[in-house]
């Protein structure tokens, strides 16, 4: 591995440890705090916590990690491809996890390590494939 995907994957862990947080600390003022752990609100406050960490993400990545110069809106349309796919799965498999008796914030630290994994392939293969500035000059 050279040192600019080595640096690559560090700012990526960086940025998404961000993101981790502001999902977690909104992740558990609405289900902790507003909801007091009610199972049947978990996949609500998992959305919106996600939404917050995209958004995010997304916006630190592409400026910093990928430093791509794409059209926005059509990178935003690939990441929301992704997530039409990943939330439904990882909400529905989260609330059977829940309603199977598991901790609702265990459920979502080990969601939220799936979905560092399979985000940073797809930006890296997907979305910002080739689209860095180097490669564009």
């Amino acid at each position: 591995m050279n040192k600019k995907n080595l640096w690559q994957m560090l700012k990526y862990a960086i940025f998404s440890v961000s993101a981790g947080v502001i999902q977690t600390v909104s992740f558990i003022l609405l289900y902790n705090v507003i909801f007091q752990e009610k199972t049947a609100l978990y996949d609500l406050s998992y959305i919106v916590s996600l939404v917050l960490s995209i958004l995010w993400n997304f916006t630190l990545n592409r400026k910093y990690t990928f430093q791509a110069v794409v059209n926005v809106p059509v990178a935003m349309l690939k990441v929301a491809a992704f997530y039409l796919v990943f939330t439904p799965v990882s909400t529905w498999l989260g609330q059977i996890a829940v309603d199977a008796g598991w901790n609702g914030n265990l459920v979502q630290i080990l969601t939220m390590f799936a979905n560092f994994v399979l985000e940073f392939a797809y930006f890296k293969f997907v979305v910002f494939k080739g689209k860095d500035e180097k490669t564009q000059k």
